[in-house]
C-alpha cells in the first residue's frame, strides 16, 4: 500500500530526528544516568505512548484541522521553537546542565517516570511537526486508504525511534562515564547540543510551510 520511496523517506526522517539532540533524548539520558537503565526504559514506554497519540491523531486527520486553522499551527510551531531555545540556554549557560552529566534528580516512581516520558514527547516540537506536516506528504491517496497509510508510516517511524532510543538508554551510563573522564569532550558535547537545539529552533520558527492535509 505504501511505496518504497515513502518507506525510505519516513525511515530517513525518523533516523535523523532520533539522532538529533532534543527533549526526548535529554530526558531519557538524564533518567538513565541518574536512576538506572530500568528507569530509562520505563520513561521510554511513556515516550512510546506519546508517539501512539500523535499517530492516532494523524490518522484521524489532525493535519486537516491545522490546515483549516493556520494560526493554531503557527502557534504550535512557535511554542515548540521557544521550548527548544529554553533547552539550549539551559545547556550552554554558565554552570548549565549537560546531557550526559545531569544534576541530581529525585528518584521518581514508575508511574511518574512513565507520565514524564509521555508529556516530554507530547511537547516535543520535532515530533509534532513530523506528524502534522511531514508524514502527510508521504501519503498517496491513489495507493489506498489514507488512514491506513498514515498508520503504517507512523509505525515505521515509531519502531526506528524506539530502537535507537532504547540503545541510547542502555548505553547512557557508559557514555557518561567515558565523557566524565574527558572534560574537554564533555564541553564539546555541551556546546554541540546547544548549537543543534538553537538551529532546530530557528528552522522551526522560520518555517513558513503550511500543515499538509493528506
Amino acid at each position: 500500500m505504501i511505496s518504497i520511496s515513502a518507506l525510505a523517506g519516513i525511515a530517513a526522517v525518523a533516523l535523523g530526528l532520533v539522532l538529533t539532540p532534543g527533549p526526548n533524548m535529554i530526558y531519557l539520558v538524564s533518567r538513565s544516568v541518574t536512576q538506572g537503565r530500568w528507569a530509562g526504559l520505563i520513561s521510554l514506554a511513556g515516550v512510546a505512548t506519546g508517539f501512539l497519540v500523535y499517530l492516532l491523531a494523524a490518522a484521524a486527520g489532525i493535519a486537516a484541522i491545522f490546515a483549516m486553522v493556520p494560526a493554531v499551527y503557527v502557534a504550535v510551531k512557535l511554542a515548540g521553537a521557544g521550548y527548544l531555545l529554553w533547552l539550549a540556554w539551559k545547556t550552554v549557560r554558565p554552570g548549565g546542565g549537560q546531557i550526559f552529566a545531569p544534576g541530581a534528580l529525585p528518584v521518581d516512581p514508575p508511574r511518574r517516570l512513565f507520565s514524564m516520558g509521555l508529556v516530554t514527547n507530547l511537547l516535543n516540537p520535532k515530533i509534532a511537526i513530523l506528524y502534522v506536516s511531514v508524514l502527510p506528504q508521504l501519503v498517496d491517496p491513489a495507493r489506498g486508504d489514507v488512514g491506513t497509510q498514515s498508520l503504517l508510516l507512523g509505525a515505521i517511524q515509531i519502531v526506528i525511534a524506539l530502537s535507537v532510543n532504547a540503545m541510547i538508554v542502555l548505553t547512557a551510563g557508559s557514555a557518561a562515564t567515558f565523557l566524565g573522564r574527558r572534560p574537554t569532550w564533555m564541553r564539546v558535547q555541551r556546546y554541540l547540543t546547544g548549537t543543534v537545539l538553537v538551529g532546530l529552533a530557528i528552522r522551526i520558527a522560520g518555517d513558513r510551510s503550511p500543515a499538509v492535509a493528506a
